[in-house]
């Protein structure tokens, strides 16, 4: 964690001294956030040969983003970062099974439409993503693989400015993505289609250079 707020730390200064010399506001093309993001599932899944459900926790993460502003009003934003999240199968025919933890990676791609209002700055965004899972921890049964896959996301937010280079950022975003999951419980394989749908709720400060 510490690593993440020096390399924002260094991002920032690097960019405010590079923009120490005089420079008008619409020369400023680039905009980078850094976040902290709660990350809410709402998830489902279709469970095979015994049924159930899926349970998926939440998590709070750190978040960098970097966006380019084409048009005063029209910008894309690369958004990164990582998550963990502890798995259940609930109410299935064996009761609720533990399936660890696994972690997503989801750099995630948005085309932005910013209103320009003085200092208030909201946006509407959307694009897509694709998740990587990774290190995976079975839990009680003995492996768990989850198939990378393509998702959608949606967004909305604004920025606060609080002079020519820094500003406030709420950002809230809802990242649509699915993921076939197969379970290895020794005695037997289990095949899962699982949806997972997450609801996105960061703040932050942000730098523009």
């Amino acid at each position: 964690m510490k690593k993440v707020l020096l390399s924002f730390a260094f991002i920032a200064l690097f960019f405010t001294n590079a923009n120490a010399q005089e420079k008008n506001e619409n020369d400023k093309k680039w905009q980078a956030r850094f976040r902290w993001v709660t990350v809410l599932p709402n998830e489902s899944a279709e469970i095979g040969t015994i049924g159930g459900n899926i349970d998926i926790s939440n998590n709070i993460i750190p978040e960098l983003d970097f966006t380019y502003f084409f048009t005063e009003n029209i910008a894309a934003e690369l958004i990164l970062g990582t998550t963990k999240h502890d798995v259940k199968a609930i109410n299935t025919t064996l009761g609720n099974v533990n399936l660890g933890e696994v972690w997503l990676l989801p750099p995630t791609l948005t085309i932005q439409y910013h209103f320009n209002l003085n200092k208030f700055r909201p946006y509407v965004g959307a694009g897509a993503n694709y998740t990587f899972f990774y290190n995976a921890n079975p839990g009680s049964v003995v492996n768990v693989t989850y198939e990378d896959s393509f998702g959608y996301a949606l967004q909305l937010g604004f920025d606060y400015d609080l002079d020519d280079t820094w500003f406030l950022n709420f950002d809230a975003k809802y990242v649509g993505l699915s993921t076939d999951v197969t379970v290895d419980a020794g005695i037997a394989t289990v095949p899962a289609s699982v949806e997972i749908n997450s609801l996105l709720i960061g703040f932050g400060v942000g730098i523009k250079f």
